[in-house]
């Protein structure tokens, strides 16, 4: 296993679960400092046209929260080549279901020159945030 020396996982992190501590910890084994950048309110709504469930606050705050997680900051955009240079990581990480996307394929052909490499983990099919809003509105009706 290779290990980089930070890595970084962008992510909105709403209704946390077991899918983001499998992503997160994962990621943590790879390197030996971890930031987990959270999206704004602001962001989750430019890119998902929808509000989270739980504000940005909140958010940051359970990912502070982690054991594995060294630095959680605020991710105020999605232009990863700035994250990236604001804060030097040499790995990114994200769930298979990013692999391929046509996002996640220009943050790769922008990044991988730089010497930055992309590991996707399995994406845990059990559990989301999309499920677990839409159970909770069934319940709510």
């Amino acid at each position: 296993m290779k290990k980089y020396k930070i890595g970084y996982i962008p992510g909105t992190f709403d209704l946390f679960h077991i899918g983001h501590l499998n992503l997160i910890r994962n990621a943590r084994q790879y390197c030996d400092k971890l930031i987990c950048a959270v999206s704004t309110d602001e962001v989750v709504e430019s890119h998902k046209n929808k509000r989270p469930v739980i504000p940005f606050e909140e958010r940051i705050e359970i990912v502070r929260a982690i054991r594995y997680v060294d630095e959680a900051v605020p991710q105020t955009n999605q232009d990863k080549y700035a994250q990236w240079k604001e804060y030097g990581f040499d790995a990114i990480f994200g769930g298979s279901d990013l692999l391929g996307t046509p996002k996640w394929l220009a943050y790769e052909a922008e990044l991988k020159p730089e010497g930055v490499d992309f590991i996707y983990f399995e994406y845990t099919k059990t559990t989301s945030s999309t499920l677990i809003t839409k159970v909770l509105k069934t319940l709510g009706e």
